[in-house]
């Protein structure tokens, strides 16, 4: 992480200054941003797989931005369907020179980039079974579905619909209190 801290700390200094203006997070405290946002991000890292990666619901840019700083060799796609926010991405896209990240606005189910992703990501979009209605179609036949949670999710994975088979994941995050991160990892049977 600390061969990429200046970008980091660009990021999250864009973030406070457009969050003066334009409510991308609620999160203003920078410590909590440190945590929340970038931490939280990069702990998904060992989980992407292949080169090319969608970001569905990235809000302000999260996980995808650090992500894409810490894997300049991968492709990101970030998709949202609110303007501001993907107005954000992509300016600090363009500021911090991530020629990897591409930021589109629209909605996961009428995105159609003309291939399918080796990983698709999503934090805090929607329960489960919805993710998988909404994105699952994006997903390549032997890729994964890298659903990023709070707490271990038991409700929403009694309804995962076939032919999906998950397991899950708890995340280690620096600063967050042990079983507060979970990630599903979905992938076609």
């Amino acid at each position: 992480m600390t061969e990429h801290r200046e970008k980091f700390d660009a990021l999250l200094d864009e973030l406070e200054r457009w969050n003066q203006k334009v409510n991308l997070t609620a999160i203003r405290d920078r410590g909590e941003m440190v945590t929340a946002h970038i931490d939280d991000s990069l702990a998904a890292q060992p989980l992407l797989r292949g080169g090319r990666i969608l970001d569905v619901g990235t809000g302000a840019g999260f996980p995808g931005l650090p992500l894409a700083i810490a894997e300049p060799q991968r492709e990101f796609h970030l998709i949202d369907s609110n303007n501001k926010k993907i107005m954000f991405v992509q300016h600090v896209a363009g500021l911090l020179g991530l020629d990897n990240v591409t930021a589109v606005k629209t909605r996961s189910e009428d995105y159609a980039p003309g291939y399918r992703f080796d990983t698709v990501i999503a934090r805090a979009l929607a329960a489960v079974p919805k993710l998988v209605e909404i994105a699952g179609h994006h997903v390549r036949e032997d890729g994964v579905f890298v659903a990023l949670k709070g707490r271990y999710p038991a409700e929403e994975l009694e309804e995962v619909p076939e032919p999906w088979d998950y397991k899950v994941m708890e995340l280690k995050v620096p600063g967050l209190e042990a079983g507060s991160r979970h990630a599903v990892l979905m992938s076609l049977k």
